[in-house]
């Protein structure tokens, strides 16, 4: 439903974005992987290409994130694939980055991180708070899904240079990247941060660690991965979040509260 209102914006909706449980973390996370391997069967398996398919997918956020600003509620299942179009955008946008304009999988994390800052601090000064629960204006959904495309492309490059450059390897990168996961729960359990920081930067590292999984999934066996079929890969992941958002959201409320946080930081 929405409302009239006298601020800067002149509609107020209903929250358009899930609670942050630990069941948003899980599904999160098999959005990534699924941006991984569903980025990498139409740029590697069908051979399109880092750019064609940074397009098609591009145009499939597009549609996508339409549908999901038109909402005037939470929709679990448009809300998820937007998430999802996101991670398939960043997976091909950064590999055309690191690979065929040569940036580099170093350079590139630093231009995306700052990518990621500056849209966090343009988001502070133009509404004066960053929130990542109780999305009810159109300025802070903007920002939010603007913020989330450019985290989800840092989030590959991040990912291969850890596995790749640093030499950890594909399981060795998920498990720390897991493990700094594991420190943000700490911090956020002990309230030692503003939780909106918390969040973001949480949501940074779910997509290098899906980056990670994804390609321990699907690479080569001898480059350490599993050499499974990405196409395949993807559509057991697709099921998986699919039966996840299913019993989670239908037909219990979305809106149960985990992190209990003010809205701004």
């Amino acid at each position: 439903m929405r409302v009239e209102s006298d601020s800067s914006l002149s509609t107020i909706y209903a929250s358009k974005v899930p609670a942050v449980t630990l069941v948003f973390w899980v599904i999160k996370i098999c959005a990534t992987t699924l941006g991984e391997t569903g980025g990498d069967a139409l740029s590697m398996t069908l051979n399109l290409g880092y750019l064609v398919s940074t397009l098609i997918f591009f145009a499939f956020f597009a549609v996508a994130v339409t549908a999901q600003i038109r909402t005037d509620r939470f929709r679990p299942f448009v809300y998820w694939t937007v998430v999802v179009a996101t991670t398939t955008v960043g997976t091909t946008l950064s590999d055309f980055l690191d690979r065929s304009a040569g940036l580099g999988y170093l350079y590139s994390s630093l231009v995306e991180l700052a990518g990621v800052m500056g849209m966090l601090l343009l988001w502070r000064f133009w509404t004066g708070r960053i929130v990542f629960e109780n999305i009810t204006r159109r300025t802070d959904e903007f920002f939010y899904w603007a913020t989330i495309l450019v985290s989800n492309t840092l989030g590959t490059a991040l990912g291969d240079f850890v596995a790749d450059d640093s030499g950890l390897g594909f399981v060795g990168g998920a498990l720390l990247f897991a493990g700094l996961l594991a420190s943000i729960a700490a911090v956020h359990y002990f309230r030692a941060m503003p939780p909106a920081i918390l969040f973001w930067a949480a949501y940074v590292l779910t997509r290098p660690l899906g980056a990670t999984l994804g390609d321990t999934l699907t690479k080569p066996l001898e480059e350490g991965g599993l050499n499974l079929s990405r196409v395949a890969s993807s559509g057991v992941i697709g099921v998986a979040m699919i039966a996840l958002i299913l019993f989670c959201y239908y037909p219990r409320s979305p809106r149960s509260v985990a992190w209990e946080s003010p809205a701004d930081a």
